[in-house]
């Protein structure tokens, strides 16, 4: 699959996921999130930049206990937790956080 993001063709895997994580801007999430017919608020936004900054310091992904556990240390407990996060990315929050956010698949994602 490939994606179109300002004239440019972005090449991604079979499941969505940026190939060249160099390739990531806002626009790029912006569109790939219409794939998956989420329209990003600024809510989506924070945790989007949280997993970015959180992979620029760990040089991982976390799990979902630990990225649940993590929005809560850092953005308090209204917003790390499953429900809010289901409500923002439904079905598979990580999934979703990590392909809107130029990131990899992450392990524990089927």
């Amino acid at each position: 699959m490939a994606l179109i993001v300002c004239g440019k063709t972005l090449a991604t895997t079979e499941d969505g996921f940026l190939i060249d994580r160099a390739a990531w801007n806002e626009q790029a999430a912006d569109e790939l999130a219409r794939h998956e017919n989420i329209v990003l608020t600024e809510q989506h936004w924070e945790i989007i930049r949280f997993i970015r900054t959180y992979y620029g310091q760990f040089k991982h992904l976390p799990n979902t206990r630990v990225f649940i556990k993590a929005i809560a240390n850092t953005l308090g407990e209204d917003k790390g937790n499953s429900r809010y996060l289901h409500r923002l990315f439904p079905d598979r929050p990580l999934n979703y956080v990590c392909k809107l956010a130029g990131l990899p698949k992450p392990p524990t994602c089927l």
